[in-house]
């Protein structure tokens, strides 16, 4: 495989001025599964999580969320 997912949480976070707790508390998911999803730690994610997280974030398209990056050689 060529290509990584890349979840964009945590620039997504700082261009909202919202901290992971924060979002927590909007979305009802674990700070920690929220932290290791922006920091590129969690290998996997629930969709409702990211439905939470999207709504919470106002967001409408997933690209804005997951993208795929090619592995740089």
């Amino acid at each position: 495989m060529d290509t990584i997912v890349v979840v964009k949480l945590k620039s997504l976070l700082l261009e909202r001025g919202m901290t992971i707790r924060e979002l927590s508390r909007r979305t009802d998911v674990r700070h920690a599964t929220i932290s290791e999803l922006a920091n590129q730690k969690r290998l996997s994610a629930h969709f409702p999580h990211l439905a939470s997280i999207a709504h919470a974030l106002d967001i409408k398209d997933m690209n804005q969320i997951i993208t795929f990056e090619k592995i740089k050689e």
